[in-house]
Formats: C-alpha cells, structure tokens, sequence
C-alpha cells in the first residue's frame, strides 16, 4: 500500500498533519509517540513579536467539542528559530510554520523570515476569531484574502497554504482568492466562532465572551466546506475538522481533501493522529486500495 502524498509540492509519508495550536511544538507528544510517523507538524501560530494571547479563562468544554479564546499566545519566530525549529527538525516529518499577524507589513516581514528558515512549508492564519485585530479582519472576504495571501506570496519562494475561517458565507470564493492570488493550497475549516454562558453567573464562560468551537461538532459543517471548495479550485486541500479517527479522516479525503489534520482530538487522547494514520491503513487494507491518492474526492453524491 502506498500512502505517500505529495501536499502543496510537500513530501508526507501519510496525509495525516497535526493542526496550529492543537500540538505546540511537538516536545510534550514527542515524549508519548514517535513523530516520525506522522506525515507533519503543523506549529502553533507563530508570529513576528512574542505574543501574551487573551486573558483567562480560556477554554472550556462543550457539547461533543471545545471552545477556545487563546488569541494566539506565542514566543514569536526569533524564539521559534533558535528552539523550537532545531528540535523538530530531528524528526523526518514535514515542518510547517503557522503565520499569524495583525497587518499586512507583519504578515508580510514574518514570512521574510520564515523563507530563511529550513521548513517545509508556511501555513498563513487569516482565520482566527479570537484576536481584535488582524486574521478574520482579512480571511473574511475575496479582497482581503487576495490582498494578503498575494503580498506574502510576494517574498515567499516556499509552500504557502492558507487557512480559512467558516464563519463566511461563501466558503468557496474565499478559497477561489486563496487559488487567485498565488498560493500552493488551502487549509479549512478554522474554528467556528460559539459561546457558552454560566447560567449562575449570568456571564459567557470565556474571559473573552466568545472562543473559537473545535472537535466532533463541527465536522459536518467541516465536511461539507471541504467539499464545496473541492469544486471550487484546483489548488490541494488540507482538511479539519473534528476528525478523531480513520473514519474521519477518509471521509474528508473523499470529500475532496487531500490530506487531513487533528485538532481537537489531540487533547482528548493523545495518541488520536497515530490511530488515525493506522486507521487509513486499515480501510486501505478492507478495500484493497493500493494508493491512498486514488480515493481523493471519489465521493458519489446522490
């Protein structure tokens, strides 16, 4: 069986990534399972400047899922470079960078950088809804995306995939910019923007009122964006989501992804993205699939 992909002109051994923000930077799993097995590490939200995120409370539990209000906390890419990248580069999976910038000019200066350093790729995040400024401030419409993805295309030879927020309208002419203005491949779905209240404090349960839902809920919203895109554009998919096993994950692939991350699942049981990938391996094996590739976006629609 084959189950090599090549993402956005990035060599995986397997179409199973860890999505930004779900994984750090690999050190805590790497003491759990080996990250040689993974197909790649896709970083927590790095951006220019060291960045403190929102106050707490932060994350709560919800209903088949989890709200998070993080806003994107970091050490920035200085701190990034001289720690964390030497340690992920002792593993044989692909590294790519999550970018985060509240403007254009840093979206833009955070990539210079990020093109000096030896990752694989650079995954651009206009898709956070948990920062006042920046992210869904551009990933909400054809023009803002265009605009950004285009000027970061401009001082960045490597992959560049971009990330989508769900909470559009129109997922696939915001793909379509993605697709316009020059980039390699597109990621989605982000989190959909949800509150939860304490109905004792008569308060939301998040310092900052709203957060950012993940994990099993949101997968058929997920699921039926990846495949609308799918039809939209001709650049890759990466798709998220909810998944939690191999199931999941074939199901984004016949959708139309061509290869898959785990988010939320990663806090739920930490070994989620190994038991994926061998999840794969064993609805190849039941359907005596020789190349993972050939099942991208066969679903049969009705």
């Amino acid at each position: 069986m084959n189950t090599k992909i090549t993402f956005a002109g990035i060599e995986m051994k397997n179409p199973v990534t860890v999505a930004s923000g779900t994984f750090g930077y690999g050190r805590e799993y790497s003491q759990l399972f080996d990250l040689n097995k993974l197909g790649g590490i896709i970083t927590k939200g790095t951006s220019l400047k060291p960045k403190s995120g929102n106050k707490p409370p932060r994350v709560c539990e919800t209903s088949s899922g989890m709200l998070n209000s993080i806003g994107l906390q970091n050490p920035g890419v200085e701190y990034f470079a001289k720690y964390d990248l030497p340690f992920l580069r002792k593993f044989d999976t692909a590294v790519i960078v999550n970018a985060c910038g509240s403007s254009i000019d840093e979206y833009v200066e955070l990539c210079k950088i990020l093109n000096t350093l030896d990752i694989d790729g650079v995954e651009l995040n206009l898709s956070c809804p948990n920062v006042k400024e920046g992210c869904m401030a551009f990933g909400n419409t054809y023009e803002g995306v265009k605009k950004v993805t285009s000027e970061v295309r401009k001082v960045l030879d490597k992959p560049l995939i971009v990330k989508l927020t769900p909470n559009v309208t129109d997922i696939a002419s915001i793909a379509k910019a993605v697709e316009d203005a020059g980039a390699d491949g597109v990621s989605l779905i982000n989190t959909l923007l949800g509150m939860k209240i304490d109905i004792d404090k008569r308060k939301p349960v998040l310092a900052n009122n709203t957060g950012g839902l993940s994990g099993p809920a949101i997968k058929p919203v997920a699921v039926r964006m990846v495949y609308q895109v799918a039809q939209a554009v001709n650049i890759p998919i990466l798709g998220m989501g909810g998944i939690i096993n191999g199931e999941d994950a074939i199901e984004f692939m016949l959708a139309g992804a061509n290869a898959i991350s785990i988010g939320a699942g990663n806090f739920v049981d930490p070994f989620t993205s190994i038991e994926t990938v061998n999840g794969i391996e064993k609805y190849m094996k039941k359907y005596n699939i020789e190349d993972i590739n050939d099942i991208i976006g066969k679903v049969e629609m009705n």
